[in-house]
């Protein structure tokens, strides 16, 4: 964050719909908000232990800001809040739902990610589109 401010979204690199929801946002995200890195990256893994959380720990999507982070369903809904519309909208639709009813829902899919969409070898990284959005080390 020293020569960047942008929020960095970590995601789960290995994940199928994890690197479907990176495609997603990227196309959403025209402006440039948001950068990326992979949970099971040299920078996810210090980016998590700036957090407070374990550099192991790939169970949640998490969204750091510089002075905060926030993970589960949190995270995508401010991610959501930012990107192109109609996302603002419906981002909007879920914050009144109470916190433990909208994780439960994360943590049904997050759960069961890998046996419904599988997992591919290696992590998703820049195609040369959007070199200025992926931190890697």
């Amino acid at each position: 964050f020293a020569t960047d401010s942008r929020p960095v979204i970590l995601f789960d690199g290995v994940c199928n719909l994890c690197n479907n929801g990176v495609n997603f946002m990227l196309d959403n995200d025209p402006s440039g908000v948001y950068r990326l890195a992979a949970l099971q990256s040299p920078a996810g893994r210090r980016l998590l232990q700036r957090c407070g959380r374990s550099p192991d720990d790939i169970s949640s999507i998490v969204l750091v800001e510089r002075d905060s982070h926030y993970i589960r369903s949190e995270a995508i809904l401010r991610i959501g809040w930012k990107l192109r519309v109609p996302l603002p909208l419906l981002a909007a639709f879920g914050f009144p739902v109470p916190l433990p009813l909208r994780d439960a829902f994360y943590d049904s899919v997050a759960n069961n990610r890998y046996n419904f969409f599988g997992r591919t070898d290696s992590c998703r990284v820049d195609d040369g589109r959007f070199k200025d959005r992926f931190i890697i080390n």
